[in-house]
């Protein structure tokens, strides 16, 4: 059995843009890492998003982030998404030991309405701004992923 060390998490998030704003969602006082604090919504990539597909090559499965984090953004919140472009990437290590990898995407809304997980508690749509996104108490660096968004999509309409 490897070490806690050892063992990797890898997680996907995904910053989702409507309307010109983003959803954030508080998570449970429950959560093992930042209970209580507001995040944008992802989960955690398992081997059963890809193992009972059929592979892409011999050995291998491509092309695995976008329906993980479709069906991660479904459980988590209820809705659809479209559009899923890659962001970032960073790692940290949580309470109990555990790394994790977390790949950040943006995407766009393509319907359905907001229902929560039990592991989240609250939600909000806010402008992808600093003076907006100072109101909540949200995970660090989060807040510059989604002002980058902000950013990207300002540039898009030029």
């Amino acid at each position: 059995m490897p070490k806690k060390s050892e063992f990797h998490i890898i997680a996907i998030t995904a910053i989702i843009v409507h309307r010109g704003k983003v959803l954030i969602a508080k998570r449970s006082e429950k959560e093992i890492a930042y209970p209580g604090m507001w995040t944008v919504p992802g989960g955690k990539f398992d081997i059963s998003d890809f193992k009972n597909k059929r592979k892409t090559t011999k050995d291998a499965w491509y092309e695995v982030i976008e329906p993980t984090l479709a069906r991660e953004v479904k459980e988590e919140v209820g809705i659809k998404i479209k559009d899923v472009k890659y962001l970032i990437d960073l790692a940290f290590i949580r309470p109990d030991g555990h790394s994790v990898l977390c790949l950040s995407y943006w995407c766009r809304y393509a319907g359905g309405r907001v229902k929560l997980s039990p592991d989240l508690i609250d939600f909000a749509w806010v402008k992808p701004i600093k003076s907006e996104l100072g109101k909540y108490d949200i995970i660090e660096g989060i807040p510059e992923e989604i002002i980058e968004v902000g950013k990207i999509l300002r540039r898009n309409k030029k």
